[in-house]
């Protein structure tokens, strides 16, 4: 069940690298980028307190974790492409790692004493700003966890001769100041920026389902104009073909192929008359209102043709209680669409699923075709998507009944049956689906 287009879209391809997860929020680029400013620091201050002011330190060790994270980082560097990006998981423990080298650098150098440790606080305003809040929590506990140790157990400040020793309570200070800058600085800069990406998002989707709309109105047009084009043609087309099935007898070899023909042209003159309907007018309508299974029943009678053979069977949930609904065009035309995209593809039979609870309405189109091709599958309901070899129709039909069920506040979703063919699950909330009914 594939809509048609002259023009398939290539199948995307495989992701080349493992690691990276749909969705990342974070490229590893700038992780990387990131360690590489703060290992240039690292080294810097190393050497500046080593050979500039003469202290007395562990030089090679330090040089040592330095180099660890040194080679890390180039490794990264060459094997993954500068557009990878991480899953949360994935992030978090980059930044974890950041954390334990940075404690093993204070371990060597003088613990919490050394004012470096402020630097344990920039993994933790990473993760806040772009991982989630469970994932920023573990990484304050492990934080805590390294300013905890480091604040125990640590080899003596780089210091002149004697050495530099602190009082135990302001000792204590440190780690408390350090602690709540871990507590606070995370919260409040998670907080700031879950606000941001909730905005993001929402103007996201707003700017998405803005471009289908402008979409969808431009096919609305293109269609208006093509109804009014097409009309003289068609009744040409008409008239020719009566005339021809009137000089025929009714035994003639052609009296069943003009037949076939005079029926499609009435229907293209319904289509056409559809088209160019004033949608206003269907609150006038004597039956604007029907329960969602007449109003299935009358969308699929107009698709039990003698020209398809094609065997269209509804199954409506007898223990639910089904909504009313206005029989507006987005349902009418986006459920057609969908059978009829079925019809072009199934073996013999279509099935539609009607279900109902309390919360949610669902009408699910199953037919026993080939099914979806799984390189188009994550494109479907987007314009100009096909798998069809016939270079047949315009690659519109599942567009546009993905775009207008949307509209009444469906979720559509696109997938092949567990058993064989595709399978189309259209959702409603019940709310929404009943307030239709009485909303003008």
């Amino acid at each position: 069940m594939i809509d048609s287009a002259s023009h398939p879209r290539p199948a995307k391809p495989a992701p080349t690298v493992a690691s990276p997860a749909e969705g990342g929020r974070v490229r590893l680029q700038t992780l990387v980028l990131i360690r590489w400013m703060a290992l240039a620091g690292q080294s810097l201050a190393i050497v500046v307190v080593h050979f500039g002011l003469g202290f007395d330190m562990a030089f090679v060790p330090a040089m040592l974790v330095v180099a660890v994270s040194v080679g890390l980082n180039t490794v990264l560097t060459i094997r993954y492409t500068p557009t990878t990006r991480l899953s949360d998981l994935q992030a978090a423990l980059y930044l974890a790692y950041d954390m334990v080298q940075l404690a093993i650098l204070l371990y060597l150098t003088g613990g919490i004493e050394n004012p470096f440790s402020i630097l344990m606080l920039v993994p933790i305003t990473v993760s806040a700003t772009v991982l989630s809040l469970r994932s920023t929590a573990l990484l304050g506990g492990l934080a805590l966890a390294c300013l905890s140790v480091v604040t125990i157990v640590h080899l003596p400040l780089p210091w002149h001769a004697g050495g530099l020793i602190l009082p135990d309570l302001y000792m204590l200070g440190i780690w408390t100041a350090l602690g709540l800058g871990v507590a606070f600085i995370s919260a409040y800069t998670w907080r700031v920026a879950a606000e941001a990406r909730r905005m993001s998002d929402a103007l996201a989707e707003t700017q998405m389902a803005l471009a289908r709309e402008q979409q969808l109105s431009s096919l609305g047009g293109l269609a208006a104009a093509a109804a009014h084009e097409l009309g003289t043609p068609l009744s040409t087309i008409a008239l020719v073909a009566r005339e021809i099935r009137r000089d025929t007898a009714d035994d003639a070899p052609l009296a069943e192929d003009m037949d076939l023909l005079l029926r499609e042209t009435d229907r293209c003159r319904d289509i056409l008359a559809e088209l160019s309907r004033d949608p206003r007018r269907d609150d006038d309508q004597p039956f604007a209102e029907l329960a969602l299974p007449a109003l299935i029943d009358s969308i699929v009678a107009a698709h039990r043709t003698p020209t398809r053979r094609i065997d269209i069977q509804e199954h409506i949930d007898p223990g639910a209680t089904m909504p009313v609904v206005r029989a507006g065009p987005e349902i009418r035309h986006g459920l057609g669409n969908l059978i009829d995209n079925a019809a072009d593809f199934a073996a013999g039979r279509i099935d539609i699923a009607v279900a109902a609870t309390k919360g949610q309405v669902t009408v699910t189109v199953t037919d026993d075709g080939p099914g979806f091709a799984h390189t188009v599958l994550g494109d479907l309901g987007e314009p100009y998507i096909s798998t069809r070899r016939d270079g047949g129709g315009m690659g519109l039909g599942l567009f546009i009944a993905k775009t207008l069920l949307e509209r009444t506040g469906a979720q559509v979703r696109f997938r092949n049956a567990a058993a064989a063919g595709a399978e189309v699950e259209i959702r409603w909330p019940r709310d929404i689906l009943d307030a239709s009914s009485s909303t003008p």
